[in-house]
């Protein structure tokens, strides 16, 4: 399930272009304590003015968000979430030094804003934050990648940060809980059941020249895996020749098909990513 990863949040904005169009960036900065002043309605100190701007919530930033990526080494695997999820954890915010940048989802980082920045949640997540060392709670919407400091689970805003008074300390023990996708709070029965996923994975488990023997492989493979997986047989060309590929499919992120392959020790499968 999704919430079982570790995270963190400190941004050195890595830079890792993930489409045409969209910048994939994390944080990587423990916590922004510089001198400035907060008046709790937008801009001060001095910093740039972010005008209003429309969510970005379209297919294309979500495919393009929702892929496997790799930050100092290290891969993180986007995947479902559902309306319920928890994840406690190490909450940090940034600011100042991301100010005007471009977020993960290709909206501009607007420090005065109720956003947050997560490793794996899909973008526009809405989430409770919950600050388990005084009781204050708050709620955001995820637009970043972050945090990427062992042991943290999300990087907030600095207005959000104040909401939950842990600015001046820098981290803090959190709760964070799903609450809806898309920008909204769950509240209808179907709204409240949604399962976000927008990424498809399927292992490859054969390909044939002869359609008899994908055939024979597709039967093979829905005798011995479980009912919340079907395989199907994908017609295609290679080196001008006809193929024909044999994938298992349902996968809802490439860490559940990597556990398939183990489990049915078929390590040398290919894992398919559309």
């Amino acid at each position: 399930m999704l919430l079982k990863s570790s995270f963190s949040k400190t941004c050195l904005k890595s830079a890792v272009i993930v489409s045409s169009t969209l910048l994939f960036t994390g944080c990587f900065s423990s916590f922004s304590n510089q001198g400035y002043s907060y008046n709790g309605y937008g801009n001060s100190g001095g910093f740039k003015h972010i005008p209003k701007e429309k969510m970005k919530n379209s297919k294309a930033m979500h495919r393009a968000t929702m892929r496997p990526y790799k930050i100092s080494g290290k891969w993180y695997y986007p995947t479902l979430a559902k309306v319920g999820d928890e994840q406690k954890g190490i909450a940090s915010w940034y600011g100042p030094n991301f100010h005007a940048r471009k977020t993960s989802n290709g909206e501009t980082y607007n420090m005065y804003a109720m956003t947050a920045a997560h490793k794996t949640l899909p973008m526009n997540t809405m989430v409770k934050v919950d600050n388990l060392e005084n009781g204050k709670s708050t709620v955001v919407r995820i637009n970043d990648r972050g945090p990427f400091v062992s042991g943290r689970i999300i990087d907030l805003s600095n207005k959000a940060a104040h909401k939950i008074d842990m600015v001046k300390k820098g981290t803090a023990n959190v709760k964070v809980t799903v609450l809806g996708f898309h920008g909204k709070i769950a509240q209808s029965t179907s709204e409240k059941n949604e399962i976000m996923s927008v990424g498809r994975y399927y292992v490859q488990v054969g390909a044939f020249r002869r359609y008899a023997g994908a055939k024979i492989t597709k039967r093979k493979f829905e005798n011995i895996i479980e009912n919340n997986y079907s395989v199907v047989i994908k017609k295609g060309y290679y080196d001008g020749k006809p193929i024909n590929r044999v994938w298992v499919s349902g996968f809802r992120s490439e860490e559940e098909a990597v556990d398939f392959k183990t489990r049915l020790g078929i390590s040398g499968a290919m894992i398919i990513a559309q």
